[in-house]
């Protein structure tokens, strides 16, 4: 993938200069009138930085950075940017904040008579081609205001050139994809200025502190240096990385590093953000702060998009759950809706002797003199191998607790001991493997859209 950003990124924005090489992730500005490329400003107070002014002093939102600092993702920028800076500045971008874009027109009357929301992101139909391989295709869906989208699949599934996209790093073949009311072909820049991107490796300076790094990223985003240095301590507290403030970013655990690095995307407060693989690499422990953070994100209103490949992720974090696979969107719902999609809960009957496991299976099959409908059907399953035998019977929940009691009646009178009754249910992992599976052609699951078929 070696397409670069078309343009600058904007505040807010937290994006990669090439896409085929991430962790020469960078910072910059959204407007292409706003900034250079690159922008490179002393953090306050960073005894160790490794920037300097283009006029040879430590003072001034003009920087730039020596020679040593170019192969380190920094490019030397000239006194322009000074003026760069108060641009940005000037065109609103708060720092207290998340931007809130005007309601759409298009978006017509709620069913109260009020005007409704528009999505925070809409995509529709979006194609990406790479030679000839095809890597999007007609991917839709939509995302609503103040919730947490999972982009589900494997690797190599399309779900990073997707948020490229949404980014606007790479330009759509086809389609269209809407990002807080600005088109990402047409207006990038009111794209940039409205989200906050962070890749799968952290774009921070490890020479330099935590605070140090969220003072500089609040300098570039254009806020005075009192601004930033508050900005700072702020998400320093709300990340509960104050204790840590000034170690430098180098001597980090994998989940403070993590922390710190979205912390720095949310200087300016963005209203969408975009995570691509936040929790890859980390382990439990900072994979669960890494879950609070974007929770705590939810709470605060901010729309968030998440790739990711862990089950439990998605189950855990999103409100809405989209699986991708080979470009194509081949399932889209809750949770609970793809699980029952799969298949339906089960209870699994298991008796205290084994040799009763026919005589189980006959007893729960057999009519019921009550008339009740607990229990539909009943099977003994297959066992795994030459050398397992079933031990349960598996009676479908087709009625919930009344199966359960009509289970524990029949049993009872038939005189058939139990030592076991569970409950199953299909489980987010069973579902992946379902839709992912090649050899799988009958799975399905709930659509937003009626033109997206699974790619079987």
């Amino acid at each position: 993938m070696a397409e670069q950003s078309g343009g600058p990124t904007g505040p807010g924005s937290r994006l990669p200069a090439t896409t085929d090489d991430r962790e020469a992730q960078t910072h910059a500005f959204a407007d292409p009138s706003a900034a250079p490329r690159h922008a490179a400003v002393v953090a306050d107070e960073a005894p160790t930085s490794r920037l300097r002014s283009a006029s040879g002093d430590d003072s001034g939102p003009s920087a730039a950075a020596d020679s040593s600092d170019v192969a380190s993702g920094w490019t030397i920028v000239d006194p322009a940017t000074k003026a760069s800076l108060t641009s940005a500045s000037s065109e609103g971008v708060s720092s207290t904040s998340p931007a809130t874009p005007a309601a759409d027109p298009a978006a017509g009357p709620a069913e109260d008579g009020t005007a409704s929301t528009p999505p925070a992101i809409e995509v529709v139909n979006l194609h990406k081609r790479f030679g000839d391989n095809v890597a999007v295709e007609n991917v839709s869906f939509s995302v609503a205001r103040g919730s947490i989208l999972a982009l589900l699949g494997p690797n190599g599934a399309g779900k990073t050139t997707t948020v490229n996209m949404l980014c606007t790093l790479l330009k759509p073949d086809g389609g269209s994809a809407v990002v807080d009311g600005h088109d990402v072909t047409t207006d990038a820049a009111g794209v940039r200025r409205s989200i906050m991107l962070t890749g799968q490796f952290a774009a921070l300076d490890e020479a330099l502190s935590g605070r140090d790094n969220l003072i500089l990223f609040g300098r570039l985003m254009g806020l005075p240096r009192a601004a930033a240095r508050s900005r700072a301590d702020e998400l320093l507290a709300s990340f509960e990385l104050t204790a840590a403030a000034k170690r430098k970013v180098g001597e980090y655990s994998g989940g403070m590093r993590r922390r710190i690095d979205i912390a720095c995307g949310l200087v300016t407060q963005p209203s969408i953000v975009f995570l691509d693989e936040p929790t890859t690499g980390l382990d439990p422990r900072s994979r669960q702060e890494v879950w609070k953070l974007v929770e705590s994100l939810r709470r605060q209103g901010v729309t968030t998009l998440l790739t990711t490949q862990y089950l439990e992720e998605a189950d855990t974090l999103s409100d809405h759950i989209v699986v991708i696979d080979k470009g194509r969107v081949i399932a889209s719902g809750t949770a609970d809706e793809l699980k029952a999609a799969t298949g339906a809960s089960h209870y699994q009957v298991t008796p205290t002797d084994p040799d009763d496991l026919h005589r189980l299976l006959g007893c729960l099959l057999a009519s019921s003199d009550t008339g009740t409908p607990g229990i539909s059907s009943a099977e003994i399953p297959a066992a795994g191998g030459p050398d397992e035998v079933a031990t349960f019977v598996t009676v479908p929940a087709t009625a919930g607790a009344d199966t359960l009691v009509e289970i524990v009646q029949r049993t009872k009178d038939a005189g058939i001991r139990l030592s076991d009754v569970a409950l199953c249910r299909p489980s987010l992992d069973e579902v992946f493997l379902a839709l992912t599976d090649p050899a799988n052609t009958t799975a399905a699951a709930p659509t937003s859209h009626d033109d997206q078929s699974p790619a079987r």
